[in-house]
C-alpha cells in the first residue's frame, strides 16, 4: 500500500480508537490523527511479530483495519498514562 493509503487508514484508526476510548486528550485532534497513523503501523508491526501474520494484506481486508485500530489503542493508552503523569505532577 501506498503511503497516502496509510495515512488515511491512520486518520480513520485513530478516530475509531478514539471513539472506543474516550475521554479528554490534552493535544486535540492532530495529536489524535499523528496517534492513528503511527497506531496502523504498530499495529501492522507486531501483527507480524507476534503472530507471523502479514496484516496489512490491503486498503479493504479487514486484517488491516484490526491491526491499525488496536495500535492506535495502544499508542492511545500510552500517550494518555504519559501526559496524565506529567499533568498530575504540574498541578502539584
Amino acid at each position: 500500500m501506498g503511503i497516502i493509503a496509510w495515512i488515511l487508514i491512520g486518520l480513520l484508526a485513530g478516530a475509531i480508537a478514539k471513539l472506543l476510548m474516550p475521554g479528554k486528550d490534552p493535544g486535540g485532534i492532530i495529536i489524535t490523527m499523528l496517534i492513528g497513523i503511527a497506531g496502523g503501523l504498530l499495529g501492522g508491526w507486531l501483527g507480524k511479530v507476534i503472530f507471523g501474520v502479514d496484516s496489512i494484506d490491503g486498503f479493504f481486508d479487514l486484517s488491516t483495519w484490526v491491526a491499525a485500530i488496536v495500535g492506535s489503542l495502544i499508542l492511545l493508552a500510552l500517550y494518555r498514562l504519559i501526559t496524565g503523569n506529567r499533568r498530575s505532577h504540574r498541578h502539584a
